[in-house]
């Protein structure tokens, strides 16, 4: 993987959009049996900090909710589909606690949850050719995380896609079992998205807490990006 590349279509639907990206490289992200409490702590304690965001009685009038439902509703989605952030902040409504799964899908799930914002990785190992974020033309071969058939995209659909097919369907909905993170994982790439300026300052903040985390814990130097529209090709 060279680039990360965001399409021109993602932007005509988005065009206040920002990624806040984080690379980070040479990394031991196997998890250790004598640390697993650190990482159920610090998920704990942002699903403490995540109920700031659910102040209506029903979940689905807050106000994050209701932002990316209507984000959803741009764009071609598989039926019952939603976004990446609403699925943790129900799990917050409900709850229902956080297990942890490796060191850095914890660490991007506690920033999830304490900004609100969508937030993903990928193995960028496990990429074929350059990184894209854009509209679907159908048939790009998913094969879902959990899941045992492919799961192709729907033609306009909001995906994250390589030379191989789809990433991320649905923009963040759902992950590819060929790119996540595993404790396998030596290279990533973790990315933080918004699609207005309250959002976007929002990730400006969440992205430096990402890093410190990140770089705290495998004691590493990872770098930070920022793809707009004016800057819409990452060259890594």
């Amino acid at each position: 993987m060279e680039k990360f590349i965001v399409d021109t279509e993602f932007w005509t639907i988005f065009p206040e959009a920002q990624l806040n990206i984080l690379v980070v490289k040479n990394i031991d992200n196997r998890s250790i049996e004598e640390e697993q409490h650190y990482f159920t702590e610090l998920l704990g304690n942002a699903c403490q900090e995540a109920t700031k965001f659910l102040t209506q009685d029903s979940f689905s009038q807050n106000q994050i909710i209701q932002e990316w439902r209507q984000a959803f509703s741009k764009f071609k989605t598989k039926k019952g589909a939603r976004s990446s952030i609403e699925a943790l902040l129900k799990r917050v409504n409900q709850n229902k606690e956080f297990s942890p799964i490796n060191p850095l899908v914890d660490i991007y799930n506690s920033i999830s949850l304490k900004y609100a914002l969508p937030c993903g990785g990928e193995d960028m190992g496990s990429i074929n050719g350059d990184l894209h974020l854009g509209k679907a033309k159908g048939g790009e071969s998913f094969l879902p995380l959990g899941a045992n058939e492919d799961s192709p995209a729907l033609p306009d659909e909001i995906i994250y896609y390589d030379n191989m097919g789809a990433i991320c369907r649905c923009l963040n909905w759902r992950e590819a079992q060929r790119t996540m993170l595993t404790n396998d994982t030596t290279d990533g790439i973790l990315v933080i998205e918004s699609i207005n300026e309250e959002q976007a300052n929002r990730a400006n903040q969440a992205i430096k807490e990402l890093k410190q985390l990140v770089d705290s814990y495998f004691k590493t130097e990872s770098t930070v990006h920022v793809v707009t529209e004016e800057n819409s090709t990452l060259i890594l």
